[in-house]
């Protein structure tokens, strides 16, 4: 991981922060009031969570491949909150209130995520398959996440059937790489001649897009699913 160039981990923690921005701004909307306690509370969280993740990097503790894989873990616990509080009647109607237009114009990150991507496989810290050039093609979903929130659910116009099918293709295209992503990784994938694992996420920043930033992405995709399906005034969206 020491050939990578210096700008492809700033660019991906410029992402991180990015996307904390875009979390912070949307519960402090859909939670008003109470000098922004809630969002204060979950952005707290978010930022022990990466630090936690990341201070298991500097130890090889995801490198350590004997017994469980651990990345699948910390990949699931992110996973299973949000299933939890999608479940959860309290805190489904702070996700209701989410602004709707925020949670769309935060896919705008997958871009440079794709370009992050692309610059790793360059320097062989995971494979071109992963990348836009291969069978990764979510790059779809951040070039044309403006146009979802500005003409789908923005104040311009809206198409709730037209962002619900948006919606339903970008989870798709994550699907995708997500699958693609878990197929190279070292637990069942072994190289052969020029092949290369998909190592990357498991060294700091990287293992924040698989634990922090991907999670994040699949929250936003089913809160703004949510809401296009049960809330009943198209107006509010």
């Amino acid at each position: 991981m020491e050939d990578i160039p210096s700008y492809v981990s700033a660019t991906f923690i410029a992402i991180v922060i990015a996307v904390l921005g875009f979390i912070y701004y949307a519960v402090s909307v859909a939670a008003p009031g109470k000098k922004n306690i809630t969002s204060s509370v979950v952005i707290t969280l978010l930022i022990g969570w990466i630090f936690f993740v990341s201070a298991q990097t500097f130890n090889g503790f995801f490198t350590n491949l004997s017994g469980v894989p651990r990345l699948p873990i910390f990949v699931a616990i992110p996973t299973l909150t949000i299933i939890l509080l999608l479940i959860w009647p309290r805190t489904r109607a702070v996700l209701m209130n989410m602004p709707i237009t925020t949670l769309h114009y935060m896919h705008i990150i997958r871009v440079p995520v794709e370009m992050v991507l692309w610059w790793l496989a360059v320097s062989r810290a995971i494979p071109f398959d992963m990348t836009f050039e291969g069978s990764n093609f979510d790059i779809i979903s951040g070039i044309s996440a403006p146009f979802a929130a500005v003409f789908m659910v923005g104040t311009r116009s809206k198409s709730r059937i037209g962002a619900i099918i948006w919606n339903l293709i970008a989870l798709g295209l994550l699907v995708n790489i997500v699958g693609t992503a878990i197929s190279y990784l070292p637990y069942f994938f072994t190289p052969t001649g020029g092949e290369v694992a998909n190592l990357g996420v498991f060294y700091f920043p990287y293992v924040l897009l698989p634990t922090f930033v991907v999670p994040v992405v699949l929250f936003s995709h089913l809160v703004s699913l949510y809401q296009l399906i049960f809330k009943k005034d198209q107006s509010q969206f």
